[in-house]
């Protein structure tokens, strides 16, 4: 195995996450909202992609018309938001703000055909952590004012954990040990999503499988992006180590996440149908609104040695205003206001994400994922490996197709086709 080193975001201080999972939260039960008439009063369209957070986002949209009275926000929240917004920038519908997510190669090419406002020398990014903003700069201008960050991981049940005299594990071998003792006590290891619409849920376990067999972010993009077209086999050493660790996963989940949604493999977990859920750290307010009678925690992906552990993350809410908006003064007010730190104090007290915004308190708060969000900022935090991809949706289907089926040559002979066309 290579030496262990990793390209990381920044500190959080000084810092800044795959989509699908990079996606970050979209689930197929969402809804559209309309803050109030315009009337006489200007009207701006706020396209929000995060369902679990929407009630909050609407608290924090009628705190802004109780100060702007003048103003009407439209937030829109639709299923499958990445799509439909994708569909609304190739028509040159661009709503006014839009909650974007900035690692990703759409929001790259939006940015840089003149969609977005630069957001550069304006006073958008004042609140802001220093640093934050330049990692996701494109040509050194600002396109996005970056507020919340997300990590990924495995949450667990740890009152069953408890009971059964297990631990969260520090190395991949103690989380295997954990999976067969979870088996032999008669339970069900993993509560997941593994339909085709939620592929995307199970990218990030892929990407860090990858990531410490490898040795990090640059070395697992070298291996899938530097090599020759169709070279990867099953025989590699690096993928066979990938499929083992995929392997824990397979014939180890609820009797239905083969057709599971999101809200499904969240819905498994919160009642114990599954004592852990892999996925990120915007999945906790989804949890904890189904109320569990049980203590949740988070642990990151295991590497083969205690302190090799990893996450990956990227900014979750960050906000960009359309270059073409004919209400731009007003967008930009919008955003300016959902950047402070009073606005963003009920955004984190809800969501737990690590917070990009000086002023908000975070001080032992969210304990149950601590366990990945101490991590951001250090070298046990990657940014997603899509953040150099063209694409990513793929990936994740090829990922659930191996948990489903096992079928390595299948495997490969995807991950070959959706790597050559980055070749």
């Amino acid at each position: 195995m290579k030496r262990f080193t990793k390209n990381v975001l920044l500190s959080v201080a000084a810092l800044g996450l795959v989509g699908g999972l990079s996606a970050c939260g979209s689930s197929s039960n969402s809804s559209s909202a309309d803050s109030g008439s315009s009337g006489d009063k200007e009207e701006i369209e706020f396209f929000f992609q995060k369902q679990e957070m929407l009630d909050t986002m609407k608290e924090i949209v009628a705190d802004f018309e109780a100060e702007n009275p003048d103003i009407t926000v439209k937030l829109t929240n639709v299923p499958d938001g990445a799509t439909v917004l994708k569909t609304r920038m190739a028509s040159g519908d661009v709503p006014d703000v839009v909650h974007v997510y900035p690692h990703q190669q759409d929001f790259q090419t939006w940015a840089e055909s003149g969609t977005f406002a630069d957001l550069t020398d304006t006073d958008l990014l004042d609140n802001v952590k220093d640093g934050v903003a330049e990692t996701y700069a494109i040509d050194g201008k600002d396109y996005a004012v970056p507020l919340s960050n997300n990590a990924y991981g495995i949450f667990y049940n740890a009152t069953a954990f408890e009971e059964l005299g297990i631990e969260a594990p520090t190395t991949f071998a103690e989380f295997e040990e954990d999976v067969q003792a979870i088996k032999d006590a008669g339970e069900t290891p993993f509560a997941e999503a593994l339909s085709s619409d939620a592929a995307g849920f199970m990218i990030g376990f892929d990407q860090l499988a990858f990531a410490t067999t490898t040795g990090g972010y640059d070395e697992a993009n070298a291996f899938l992006l530097d090599s020759p077209k169709d070279s990867i086999e099953v025989s590699d050493p690096v993928i066979e180590e990938v499929l083992s660790k995929l392997d824990i996963v397979r014939d180890n989940y609820q009797a239905n996440a083969a057709g599971a949604g999101y809200n499904d493999s969240i819905a498994s977990f919160a009642s114990g149908d599954g004592l852990m859920l892999i996925n990120g750290t915007w999945a906790l307010p989804a949890i904890q609104a189904l109320e569990p009678d049980f203590e949740i925690r988070m642990f990151a992906f295991p590497g083969d040695e205690a302190g090799q552990e990893l996450t990956a993350g990227a900014a979750d809410l960050a906000l960009a205003v359309s270059e073409t908006s004919e209400h731009k003064e007003a967008s930009e007010k919008f955003v300016k206001f959902v950047s402070s730190a009073e606005e963003m104090q009920k955004y984190y007290d809800v969501d737990g994400g690590p917070v990009l915004v000086d002023g908000v308190d975070t001080e032992g708060k969210f304990p149950e994922t601590e366990g990945v969000t101490e991590l951001v900022g250090t070298d046990n935090q990657i940014v997603w490996l899509a953040k150099d991809w063209s694409s990513e949706t793929d990936f994740g289907l090829l990922t659930v197709d191996y948990i489903l089926n096992g079928d390595a040559d299948q495997f490969v002979s995807s991950l070959n086709t959706f790597v050559d066309t980055m070749k």
